[in-house]
């Protein structure tokens, strides 16, 4: 099985410390049932840094002995506009999946929705799948996890990132994350681990949900 949201790259962002804490959560990923993954490094300020995030990939990449894993990155809205989504959409997805895993600001409420919708589509106009990490974080899905149905309408694809099963970590998120189970409106579950333990949270939601990370088409 796939995961297709981590923070394992060394030193990046507020993920693996360095290489040898990042071999250590490869370990426990592997011990989880993760066969291959997708290395996502925060594109949000203060950790944002495409070449060093990139040379922290290939020096990964080696150092894990043939492990499958591909490169992309979870993409802050925020910063994607002060990027620029013509420049850097085509540079901040994952290539090889075809998708582009796009985090929405935490506070959101329902109004930004239509800035949000806008953005979908020019990245889906660039050929990406849009990935929606951890809905269940954002407050205006909190408030009405109907917006997290518009989403999907919108041929979105929705990940829960697997610290739900233990409550979640912003407020009453693992709450949130449960109903949108109820609803169907999940395709994946990811690890989003920033350390180690986090993957027995990937094998124990992957275990009470019934999804497996991703195996993408």
């Amino acid at each position: 099985m796939r995961d297709i949201h981590c923070h394992i790259l060394p030193g990046v962002d507020d993920g693996s410390p360095d290489m040898a804490h990042s071999l250590a959560m490869l370990a426990a990923a592997k011990a989880a049932g993760v066969t291959s993954m997708v290395c996502t490094p925060h594109c949000r300020d203060p950790y944002f840094d495409y070449d060093r995030m990139v040379a922290a990939f290939d020096a990964f990449r080696s150092a894990a002995s043939g492990f499958p894993m591909a490169m992309g990155f979870e993409v802050n809205h925020a910063k994607l506009m002060q990027l620029g989504v013509g420049e850097w959409g085509p540079r901040l997805g994952c290539r090889r999946m075809g998708q582009f895993l796009l985090e929405l600001d935490t506070h959101c409420t329902a109004n930004a929705m239509p800035e949000y919708e806008r953005t979908i589509y020019q990245l889906q106009g660039m050929g990406w799948r849009v990935v929606i990490a951890h809905p269940e974080r954002y407050d205006a899905i909190r408030r009405d996890p109907e917006l997290a149905r518009r989403l999907v309408e919108l041929d979105c694809d929705l990940q829960a990132s697997a610290d739900f099963i233990q409550g979640g970590r912003l407020g009453n998120s693992g709450k949130t994350a449960k109903r949108l189970f109820q609803m169907g409106l999940y395709r994946f579950i990811a690890s989003d681990a920033h350390r180690v333990e986090h993957y027995e949270l990937l094998k124990k939601a992957c275990q009470g949900y019934g999804v497996k990370p991703s195996h993408m088409h």
